[in-house]
């Protein structure tokens, strides 16, 4: 991926701002105006406020940092920034949607599995891809042959190398990058580096074996770091899921109260909203986080959030819902479909209703409810899983499993666009009911 991180995409930025090798544009016209550049590059180093720390560090200013860079950081630009910012920033749209078909090419390169039908389909569109670079940048002009450096033609062997090696995260250079930075603090003399880098290497692969060759509990008195233990509150029914302060108590008003019954309604649906309103106590819990298990998000909630100059909004998600198609007809059968939505969770609220002695339910079960205001939702770049609002919408009460994870948002020219680096692997499944579980 370095290939593509340090080079064609270093490139690209160069040719957009016509600092490439001292070439012009040519027959085309793909420069971007230097203030046009700029805006991008101030949209760029803004975007780090509303981008969750999760997604990596801050992206830089594209127009103006030259220091920053890094194969991570040009990576996180391409596959979520650019596509945002360069949107409608060119003179012509060809050279956009050309960027956009490369951006498709490497997240296809970048899956987890990869089938041999969509390597065939990277091979084609690599291809593609290439001939279109060839058409808008060298333009078939032997004087212009500096724009086609190796790593263009690099791209069209890429299927073959992944049919030969598997697929690209198991073969590229970060893992050696990171293993590099773990060898960095062994140095401890300037004089005699080479002396400390060995002793440290040897002393690793000792523990190693010394683990392998005695089992698990040797292997947990060898760690340098103690194991890690997830704190939180747990509530009993959420394994998903913990709470972490801050906490307090909270006394809902009236409307809020309302909206907790309409809620709980859908959870008890054989109680009364009569009933479920003398069950719920006055005051409830309020949490400040929620953070989903086994490496999930943290995410925040609004209204007991701090505010800091240098913090990076980590209180918007996505979630998802089974909605009945036909609400609005009261004597139409129920027809659930699933939903996904975008919001900002404003409030955690964790309530323990007072016993239902009518209903023959002396301790009915916690409820974790998540209040999340809604993004209105304009218009979506499916293939990019990239969506754009202006406005928020109303407010939903729902079970606090319903969030599959945080996702960041890019502002640019009034308008914001939300980025979700999870894909597929958090996707809630809805399963049908067996039969023999009713």
């Amino acid at each position: 991926m370095h290939l593509i991180w340090e080079n064609i995409m270093k490139n690209l930025m160069h040719l957009w701002t016509g600092e490439y090798k001292s070439l012009d544009t040519g027959t085309e016209d793909y420069q971007i105006e230097s203030t046009v550049w700029d805006a991008i590059g101030e949209a760029s180093a803004a975007s780090g406020n509303t981008i969750p720390y999760i997604f990596g560090p801050r992206p830089p200013n594209v127009a103006t940092d030259r220091v920053s860079w890094t194969a991570d950081t040009r990576s996180f630009w391409a596959q979520y920034v650019g596509p945002v910012l360069l949107e409608r920033r060119f003179k012509q749209r060809k050279y956009y949607d050309h960027f956009v078909l490369f951006v498709k090419l490497i997240r296809q390169c970048l899956q987890f599995e990869i089938t041999q039908d969509e390597v065939e389909e990277l091979r084609i569109g690599f291809i593609a891809w290439v001939k279109k670079y060839e058409q808008f940048y060298y333009q078939y002009d032997p004087q212009r042959l500096a724009m086609c450096p190796l790593t263009i033609h690099a791209l069209l062997h890429i299927s073959d190398s992944i049919l030969k090696t598997g697929p690209v995260w198991a073969s590229w250079a970060f893992t050696m990058e990171r293993y590099c930075g773990k060898l960095q603090p062994a140095i401890c003399s300037r004089h005699f580096p080479y002396a400390s880098l060995n002793r440290y290497v040897l002393d690793h692969a000792r523990l190693s074996q010394i683990g392998l060759m005695y089992g698990q509990s040797v292997q947990a008195e060898l760690k340098l770091r103690p194991e890690h233990v997830e704190r939180g509150k747990r509530v009993p029914g959420y394994d998903t899921c913990v709470l972490l302060p801050s906490h307090r108590a909270y006394t809902p008003d009236r409307g809020i109260i309302d909206k907790i019954i309409g809620a709980l309604c859908t959870r008890f649906d054989t109680i009364t909203p009569q009933v479920l309103r003398r069950a719920l106590p006055n005051t409830i819990e309020e949490w400040g986080k929620v953070r989903i298990l086994n490496d999930g998000d943290t995410i925040r909630a609004a209204k007991m959030d701090s505010v800091m100059e240098d913090k990076r909004d980590a209180t918007f998600v996505r979630y998802e819902v089974l909605i009945d198609q036909n609400a609005r007809y009261r004597h139409r059968p129920v027809v659930l479909e699933k939903k996904t939505l975008y919001g900002q969770l404003q409030h955690i609220f964790h309530i323990e209703l007072l016993p239902i002695t009518s209903h023959v339910l002396p301790s009915p079960p916690p409820i974790l409810l998540a209040v999340i205001q809604t993004c209105n939702i304009e218009r979506s770049n499916q293939d990019l899983d990239i969506h754009y609002y202006t406005r928020m919408g109303s407010t939903d009460y729902v079970d606090v499993t319903t969030i599959q994870c945080v996702v960041g948002r890019i502002k640019d020219r009034g308008h914001y666009a939300i980025i979700d680096r999870s894909g597929t692997l958090s996707r809630a499944i809805f399963s049908e009911p067996s039969e023999e579980a009713e």
